[in-house]
C-alpha cells in the first residue's frame, strides 16, 4: 500500500464521491504511506509545515468525511483517544503499554454476532493490550 500514487489516491476519492481537494489528498497519502494509525493531530503536526494554510478543523473534518465514506476506519484503541486507519478489512490491533505503538495483527476471525439473534453488526473492533515482541526483549535484556 505505500507505493500508492497521487493519481491513485485521486481516484480513489472520487470514486468514493470525494472531491480531491490538495488537503484531503495529502490527508489521505499520509495515512497510505505511514501506517502508523495517527492521530488527527499526529497528521496535522506532520502535514501543517507542507500545508502551511491547513487547520486542525480541516484535518478533523476530512477524517470524518473519509469515514463516512469508508475510506479510513476509526482505532478507538484508548478512552479518549482517537486514531485512524487506511486498512478497512476486518483485522484487530494491538497496543503496547511500554512503545505505544499500535500493531496490526491479521488471521484473526472476526467476530459475529449470534445468529439467533436480529441484530446486524455493521462493524467490529478487536483490540489487545500487553508489551510487543520487541519491548518484552529489552525488558528481558533489563533483567
Amino acid at each position: 500500500m505505500a507505493d500508492i500514487t497521487k493519481q491513485k489516491i485521486v481516484e480513489q476519492l472520487k470514486e468514493a464521491g470525494v472531491s480531491p481537494s490538495e488537503q484531503r489528498i495529502a490527508v489521505f497519502s499520509f495515512l497510505h504511506h505511514n501506517h502508523i494509525h495517527p492521530t488527527a493531530d499526529t497528521i496535522y503536526q506532520s502535514l501543517s509545515p507542507d500545508y502551511p494554510t491547513l487547520s486542525k478543523t480541516t484535518v478533523y473534518n476530512t477524517l470524518k468525511l473519509f469515514v463516512a465514506k469508508r475510506l479510513i476506519q476509526v482505532v478507538a484503541i484508548e478512552d479518549g483517544e482517537l486514531r485512524f486507519d487506511v486498512n478497512t478489512d476486518f483485522h484487530a490491533h494491538f497496543k503496547c503499554r511500554e512503545c505505544l505503538e499500535v500493531i496490526d495483527l491479521f488471521d484473526i476471525p472476526e467476530p459475529q454476532c449470534p445468529t439467533e439473534t436480529q441484530l446486524i453488526a455493521e462493524s467490529t473492533q478487536l483490540n489487545f493490550y500487553g508489551i510487543c515482541d520487541q519491548c518484552k526483549g529489552k525488558l528481558e535484556e533489563q533483567s
